[in-house]
């Protein structure tokens, strides 16, 4: 009985402490209250692995597969905010504690009203811990691991509202590339980071099929006028798949339609089999100007053709690391 009268007397004088507090600071807490709290993000946890429950994604790895002439690939990663925290909460409006036999190691906090309190048998202090409270996050940084990967998303640091989703779209620039791609990109928030896997596969190059008629047509075009092939039809074979490619990638797109044809056609060099000596020279000169009386058109821009200086040089040089000279420079 004792215990409780001075457990009840401590009780007032917190809640006759706490209505001073509250009336002193009424005027400071409505205007607190008249302008909403500013998120500040912490950036000391960047560089940490984001933990599992702050943001929920749609996945963490996509996947497309894309034509050979696709100038670019498109990924979309959604996600919604379940981050939470543990903090103590204010203790408001009790009006009845029973049945506390031993509570320790917190205290009362504003309490503004207690109006009655039993059963006690120890009570040195009242825990409010443990109170979950959902939170913001703040998108820090969205780091793709090279430059012809980019992120559509809005003005930095991009704060996250408690349960609300968002998206982040990439694009991959495909540009000059073949095979299969593999880009990351690093998400960095101010709970940790995240690593995002995009894989892009190109498809090959599909090489248009004609008819005897067509290709014994196409040929007589060459035959009067070999610049034909960059011109009317011709031109969706020779020309547009070209576009932005280099090396490789552009002799797949537009040469080996001929060179490399399974049905290439008597009077089409086998590039494999030359009987001269070659560099890339060699290979430079007869890709910009081609042959007169043959078959063979000048690519280069300045002979009417649709390839630049650069495509050519990219193009020689890869055929002279690939196909080595058949005979010796000195023969």
């Amino acid at each position: 009985m004792k215990l409780r009268r001075v457990f009840v007397c401590g009780v007032a004088g917190i809640v006759l402490a706490s209505g001073r507090l509250l009336a002193a600071d009424s005027h400071s807490t409505n205007a607190a209250a008249a302008t909403a709290a500013v998120y500040v993000p912490d950036t000391s946890h960047q560089n940490d692995p984001l933990p599992d429950g702050v943001l929920a994604w749609n996945g963490l790895t996509q996947e497309t597969t894309v034509a050979a002439d696709a100038g670019s690939a498109h990924f979309v990663f959604s996600f919604t905010n379940i981050a939470t925290v543990h903090e103590t909460a204010l203790v408001t409006n009790v009006t009845t504690l029973t049945n506390i036999t031993a509570v320790t190691n917190s205290s009362f906090i504003w309490f503004k009203k207690i109006s009655f309190v039993t059963n006690f048998s120890t009570a040195t202090s009242i825990t409010t811990n443990n109170v979950t409270k959902p939170v913001p996050v703040a998108i820090l940084d969205v780091h793709p691991s090279c430059g012809c990967t980019t992120a559509q998303l809005p003005p930095l640091p991009w704060i996250i509202a408690p349960g609300t989703n968002g998206q982040i779209g990439l694009t991959v620039n495909l540009a000059g590339k073949t095979g299969m791609q593999i880009k990351t990109v690093n998400v960095k928030t101010d709970k940790g980071f995240k690593r995002l896997d995009l894989k892009v596969t190109i498809l090959p190059p599909v090489v248009p099929t004609q008819s005897a008629a067509d290709r014994a047509r196409a040929l007589e075009m060459a035959k009067a006028d070999r610049q034909a092939v960059f011109r009317g039809d011709c031109a969706s074979c020779h020309v547009k798949p070209g576009a932005g490619k280099y090396g490789k990638p552009l002799y797949d797109a537009v040469c080996a339609i001929c060179h490399e044809s399974k049905t290439r056609a008597s009077m089409v060099s086998d590039l494999h089999n030359i009987k001269t000596p070659t560099n890339v020279d060699f290979w430079q000169t007869w890709i910009a100007h081609g042959k007169a009386d043959s078959l063979m058109p000048a690519f280069s821009t300045a002979d009417g053709g649709p390839f630049s200086e650069i495509q050519i040089a990219s193009i020689a040089s890869y055929l002279n690391a690939t196909i080595p000279s058949q005979l010796p420079a000195n023969k």
